[in-house]
């Protein structure tokens, strides 16, 4: 069980670390270029996601191709609003609207799975949203693109999720796992072409780190699932904010005023609370990447 916890708290470190990566790019490279490298990178980790008796064309194969084309679809507006909203935003403000990604869960599920949900979630998901306000402050400060961009990788995420449970628990997670990595190596790909910049040796270390870290976190995850169930280790996603508010002030000089920060503890209580009130947590190979 710690053994699968302590993984897990690896796994959101390496995730963390590779945001910071693409970060400190500064959009010197179109968004849709670094996904398309990240995702070529990431491909590395397929030998070991994939079982013996897998093949490999399950990469591009499901039992349910419609789910893994939604699956891939959302993956690719997932991680390039991911992208966007790092390149223009703190990274504890970014993480903070991505993390409303289990709230947006709670109203799919009702609205497509018809998944009954209590008083408390709701209560949840109305804390949450405030959170958001809180932060956003309309009005007061200007938004721009990057708040879009989050909340857009937050919802695109949730659609993710909830396309996956419908696809029910029989998916292969090299299938699962493809989806995730195929659909933006494609979309990043194809919309790179028209403003195509070859990266310098500067950007080809970023890109890696990127990448191979990206790779590299999805193994983890998957060993910390096979040693501690999903409800034990989805929690330790949450440790990206510490690592977000340590690299935003050390890397990128980012600070963050008590409003935003409250804002924030609202946002990070609900979704929370929201998955401790399921009762079950998606695991890992149903999931997107929590960039």
């Amino acid at each position: 069980m710690l053994k699968g916890v302590l993984l897990g708290f690896a796994c959101y470190a390496a995730y963390a670390i590779s945001d910071a990566f693409v970060k400190s790019l500064h959009g010197t490279l179109p968004a849709y270029e670094a996904v398309f490298f990240g995702a070529v990178l990431m491909l590395s980790a397929l030998p070991f996601i994939r079982r013996p008796e897998d093949r490999w064309i399950e990469v591009f194969q499901a039992r349910k191709p419609v789910l893994w084309w939604i699956r891939a679809i959302s993956g690719s507006i997932c991680n390039i609003a991911a992208v966007i909203a790092f390149t223009a935003l703190p990274m504890a403000e970014a993480f903070a609207l991505i993390f409303l990604l289990p709230i947006f869960v709670t109203v799919l599920s009702v609205l497509f799975l018809k998944e009954h949900v209590g008083w408390r979630r709701w209560s949840a998901v109305l804390a949450g949203f405030l959170g958001v306000l809180v932060v956003l402050r309309p009005g007061f400060r200007a938004l721009g693109v990057g708040h879009l961009a989050a909340m857009t990788c937050g919802l695109s995420g949730a659609v993710s999720v909830v396309a996956l449970r419908m696809a029910g628990a029989h998916e292969k997670r090299i299938s699962l796992y493809g989806a995730g990595v195929i659909g933006p190596l494609l979309a990043g790909g194809l919309l790179m072409l028209p403003d195509f910049v070859w990266p310098d040796a500067h950007q080809w270390m970023l890109l890696s780190g990127y990448g191979l870290l990206a790779g590299l976190a999805g193994v983890l995850l998957m060993l910390a699932t096979q040693h501690a169930p999903a409800n034990r280790v989805a929690p330790t996603q949450y440790s990206q904010m510490l690592w977000a508010i340590g690299f935003g002030y050390w890397l990128f000089g980012n600070r963050l005023d008590w409003p935003m920060l409250f804002g924030i503890a609202l946002i990070l209580g609900s979704g929370l609370f929201t998955l401790v009130r399921e009762g079950r947590v998606t695991p890992w190979w149903r999931r997107t990447k929590l960039v």
